[in-house]
């Protein structure tokens, strides 16, 4: 398979063939490069027809999250980057139009931001006169941010073609959370015949697959969808990790892996084991400070992973434990208002995804000066290193805004004693830098206060 004609050449039971071989191709590459494992599984037979049924690269895709672009990727030429151990590196985890600048639309790595990206897209195809079908794929969580509320917003204003193919695995990351989650239940339980119907409500037609991963049903779905003059959603339900029953069965441990045993699915050892991460020991330092402190609530995004709040802790934390969901400025936002209303908030996410909310911390948090702290991980040039997930334009960004009080520790201790501090004072919003490296540990005694700010002292001098 070189091209999209090349797939439009088979018969269905070739294309279940197909899908077979393009699961061997993402476990070939993940199990021994890593990479994002249970959202490409899932959304392998949806890529399938959706090549079979639009004109690509004439009808245009937009992928989100983007992490979910394997077996796109692996159908429009690049297929070597799963299948041939030595060209891992050549195509990237995400959509990448440097890559492929013929079938992919947009850099894009984030989340909630393809049906946004699509409005302009649709846009600037009516005002050409062009006839050609706009697909925005969403789904593995990215409904619950923002963007894309306000993207399914203007594609009903805009009014013309565009298919939105909402990818409902019942997962994001972790579990999924928000209220918009319990109508899409709601629509499953009815086989999508529910009154009570967000899409519709947002203005957008709507068709329903039971069978996500079944490719004569969506090719039904889609051609029924082609070349509509509205825009439409098709909420299609899928299995995410499906095919391979350790992501079926722990599909939070597989939503992303190291490489990993295919047929253990264990993780494979490397030169890390037995090293500590200093995410994890963030979560567990939390948990234990929550139990004593009634008021502490932790705060993620999406990723409590990242964050060091595993299933267990999150379950022992309770109330004291939110996720907002892939929505970053509410996060923010509602830590603000928490320390407003006199609780003690600390919301951990990737330095990556800080300035998503930049203007949040910058005015609903520092301009009202409220207590809230923010642990900021992976912030350095050993963290991630995907275009759209460079984790060093922390300092520049935050830095600079007023009231806010940026801290960098060097060892876990440090970090300790800056973070009670943190969450201790009330007079100023704190942002705690976590080195990515390897966790270093000191006896040395550190500071207990650090509001004497724009201060320095002498700790070492260098010598010659």
């Amino acid at each position: 398979m070189n091209s999209p004609q090349d797939v439009r050449k088979l018969g269905i039971e070739q294309l279940d063939v197909l899908a077979g071989e393009i699961r061997e191709g993402v476990l070939n590459r993940v199990s021994n490069h890593g990479g994002h494992v249970g959202p490409n599984l899932g959304i392998t037979e949806a890529t399938i027809a959706l090549v079979y049924v639009f004109d690509i690269p004439e009808d245009k895709i937009v992928f989100d999250v983007s992490h979910q672009v394997y077996p796109y990727k692996m159908l429009t030429g690049r297929a070597y980057g799963y299948l041939d151990n030595k060209r891992f590196d050549d195509v990237s985890g995400y959509s990448s139009p440097e890559e492929s600048p013929e079938y992919d639309c947009f850099e894009i790595g984030h989340t909630s931001t393809s049906v946004a990206l699509a409005t302009g897209l649709q846009k600037a195809r009516d005002i050409r006169g062009g006839k050609e079908n706009i697909v925005a794929v969403i789904g593995d969580g990215s409904l619950s941010g923002g963007e894309a509320f306000e993207g399914f917003d203007m594609a009903a204003e805009i009014g013309t073609n565009m298919i939105i193919v909402v990818n409902d695995n019942e997962m994001s990351i972790a579990e999924n959370h928000g209220g918009l989650y319990g109508n899409l239940n709601l629509l499953r339980d009815t086989a999508g015949k529910a009154e009570l119907n967000f899409f519709k409500a947002m203005g957008l037609d709507y068709v329903y697959v039971e069978d996500g991963n079944n490719i004569a049903s969506l090719i039904a779905a889609f051609k029924q969808v082609k070349d509509a003059e509205r825009p439409v959603v098709v909420h299609i339900h899928t299995e995410k990790g499906h095919g391979y029953a350790p992501a079926v069965e722990n599909k939070e441990r597989f939503h992303w892996s190291m490489p990993f045993d295919l047929e253990t699915g264990n993780l494979k050892a490397s030169a890390g084991d037995g090293e500590e991460y200093f995410p994890a020991l963030i979560g567990q330092y939390l948990a234990e400070k929550a139990k004593n402190d009634p008021k502490l609530v932790a705060v993620v995004s999406a990723v409590p992973g990242g964050a060091g709040f595993t299933p267990e802790i999150r379950k022992q934390m309770g109330r004291q434990y939110i996720d907002v969901g892939i929505a970053e400025e509410e996060a923010v936002a509602l830590s603000s208002g928490m320390a407003k209303g006199g609780v003690r908030p600390v919301y951990t996410t990737y330095a990556t995804f800080i300035q998503r909310t930049y203007d949040q911390i910058a005015q609903d948090l520092c301009v009202n000066g409220n207590a809230a702290v923010i642990n900021v991980v992976g912030a350095s040039v050993y963290g991630m290193n995907d275009i759209t997930h460079i984790c060093f334009f922390d300092i520049p960004m935050l830095s600079h805004i007023p009231n806010l009080v940026y801290l960098a520790p060097t060892t876990y201790e440090e970090f300790v004693a800056m973070e009670d501090w943190a969450i201790r004072q009330t007079e100023y919003p704190v942002a705690i830098r976590i080195p990515e490296a390897l966790v270093a540990h000191s006896d040395e005694k550190y500071d207990t206060d650090y509001s004497q700010l724009n201060k320095y002292k002498m700790d070492k001098r260098a010598t010659l």
